[in-house]
This record gives C-alpha cells, sequence and structure tokens, in this order.
C-alpha cells in the first residue's frame, strides 16, 4: 500500500509565470491568488503572473508567491476528492515550504500564511545589509568536510551550514568573505563545484538572528491548530504536531539548518513513506528526493495537467 508524504518548495523554484495557468483553468486557484492579494493589500498575483523577474525575486514577495501557488494546487486537489489527511501520512517543506505545508495541514489560514511569509521575507532581508552576507553551494563533498570548511572559514566571522540538500550538495551560509573563505576551501578539497548563489542574503545562518526575534513576535500573535497529519521539520528531520512546538521550531528554523537530507531519509525510512508528491513550483524537491533515496518515488504536482492525472490516479486506486 502506498504510504504518502506531501512536501512543498522553497525560495529559488520561483519563475514569472507561476500560477498562471492554475488561475486560468481553476476558479478555485484565482480564489486563492485574490485572497492572498487582499491579505497582503498588494497585487502580488500581478507579479507572479507577469513579473518583472527582480520584483519576484525579492524575498519579501517570493516566499509568499511560493505559498500561494503551492496552496492553489492544494485547494484544487481538495475540490476534486484528493483531501490532505486521507491521502498524506506527512507534510515537509524546504524552508520557507514548511509555511506552505502547516498551511495545506490546517495549521494556518492561507491570509496568516501569507502575511507570516511577508514579514519572514522582509525581516531576512533586513538582518544583514546588502552585500555583507553570501551564500555558497559546494558540490561533491561530503557533508561532514563541509561542516569542517564552515568552521575552517568561519576565523570569527560566521560561516554556517545553512542546507543539507541531498547528498554532495550542501550549502553554507555567512559573512562575505568567511563563505568566500569556504568556497576556496571546498575546491582545495575536491569540491566537483563551489559558487557563490544569487541570494539577496545569507539564510540559515547565525546573522538571521533579529529575522529570528521578529518571527517569534509574528507567530505569537498568530491562531494555530494542530496539523491534521505530523510536520516533520527542518530543524529537527522528525515530525511535530503540537502548535507550541512548531512556533518554537519555525523560529529556530530562521537561523538553523535545513536537514532536507535527514528529513527525506526519515521519511523514507522510519515514516515508510513509500511516495513523496511535491505540490507547487517547479521540481526541486523531487529532484533531490530521488538522489536521497533512490528507490523512493517522487512526483512534482503544479500544472493543470498534472493535477488532473494524480486526481484521476487517485480516484482509480480507491475505487
Amino acid at each position: 500500500m502506498t504510504k504518502r508524504a506531501f512536501v512543498f518548495p522553497g525560495q529559488g523554484s520561483q519563475v514569472v509565470g507561476m500560477g498562471k495557468a492554475l488561475a486560468d483553468a481553476f476558479p478555485t486557484a484565482q480564489a486563492i491568488f485574490d485572497e492572498i492579494d487582499d491579505a497582503l493589500g498588494q497585487k502580488l498575483s500581478t507579479i507572479m503572473f507577469e513579473g518583472p523577474n527582480e520584483t519576484l525575486l525579492l524575498t519579501e514577495n517570493a516566499q509568499p508567491a511560493l505559498m500561494a501557488v503551492s496552496m492553489a494546487v492544494v485547494r484544487v486537489l481538495g475540490e476534486k476528492g484528493v483531501n490532505l489527511a486521507g491521502n498524506a501520512a506527512y507534510v515537509a517543506g524546504h524552508s520557507l515550504g514548511e509555511y506552505s505545508a502547516l498551511c495545506a495541514a490546517g495549521t494556518f489560514s492561507v491570509a496568516d500564511a501569507a502575511r507570516l511569509l511577508k514579514i519572514r521575507g522582509k525581516a531576512m532581508q533586513q538582518a544583514v545589509p546588502v552585500g555583507q552576507g553570501a551564500m555558497a553551494a559546494l558540490l561533491g563533498l561530503e557533508f561532514a568536510v563541509v561542516a569542517e570548511i564552515a568552521a575552517e572559514a568561519g576565523q570569527g566571522e560566521v560561516c554556517d551550514v545553512a542546507n543539507d540538500n541531498a547528498p554532495g550538495q550542501v550549502v553554507v551560509s555567512g559573512t562575505l568573505a568567511a563563505v568566500e573563505r569556504a568556497v576556496e576551501l571546498a575546491k582545495a578539497r575536491g569540491a566537483k563545484r563551489a559558487l557563490l548563489l544569487p541570494v539577496s542574503a545569507p539564510f540559515h545562518c547565525a546573522l538571521m538572528a533579529p529575522a529570528a526575534d521578529a518571527m517569534q513576535q509574528a507567530l505569537a500573535d498568530v491562531a494555530m491548530q494542530a496539523p491534521a497529519v505530523p510536520l516533520v521539520a527542518n530543524v529537527l528531520a522528525r515530525p511535530i504536531s503540537e502548535p507550541d512546538e512548531i512556533r518554537r521550531r519555525l523560529v529556530e528554523q530562521v537561523t538553523g539548518m535545513v536537514r532536507w537530507t535527514e528529513s527525506v531519509a526519515w521519511l523514507t525510512g522510519e515514516g515508510e513513506v513509500t511516495e513523496l508528491v511535491e505540490l507547487g513550483t517547479g521540481k526541486v524537491l523531487t529532484g533531490l528526493a530521488k538522489r536521497i533515496n533512490a528507490e523512493a518515488s517522487a512526483t512534482a504536482i503544479g500544472l493543470p495537467e498534472a493535477i488532473e492525472n494524480f486526481a484521476a490516479e487517485l480516484a482509480g486506486s480507491q475505487e
């Protein structure tokens, strides 16, 4: 029997035109985009559909935009009889994707999730002046080696492991000088590639402490329900369901490492999940899942045809 987890993409998956096909095909999707526009007091959907790219790339726009598309997919699937609680054993999301996952599982309202991600995006952007921080992908090295490199590159500055995305794909984050040192050390240690990432701030490192404080305040004021199914949390790579713990872990996540390799390994191991379904824009997590566990089935559902096919497949399997 298939045991499924729904997973939700993070920053980097955004692209101009995202959500447009969904809005054109499904009134339910358009209604989600309208609801988020109203909650934020801005036409985020216009930025998503039409750009310009540099406006969509702003962290405060990219984060709620990615959640918007994920929730549009969730709502359309629900309309077609594919509800989350009946079809998934767990949810998980990459960084901001945790908010999408929790919204899909009923912890947050759509409007609250959008407002939280707007606050989160702004706070992360403002935590470090532009040009003072950086992130770099170190490819082809084991996690333990990257951890050693980050420690060595720090030299009294911040250089933290930010994302453990998949075997051989680890990201470091910190001050520009420290991250540049990490890139050179990684090359010397035999990395296949080591490159600075085109990001506007150094996410998931100690420099994000002001943003963590902002999120602690924002989350304290938001109504939260226990999720319909457990969330496998980024900072733990283990499932949680209790609202107060979810609040705490979302705050920790701002400065903490995204333990994605371990999260997928837990889901497909101890969690006994046989199928990961990525809901939203792009296929990044689907690709990572296959690198983490080649035997796990992984599917990306973000466009109308994929939604129709998935809903029909599930309806057929339940007859």
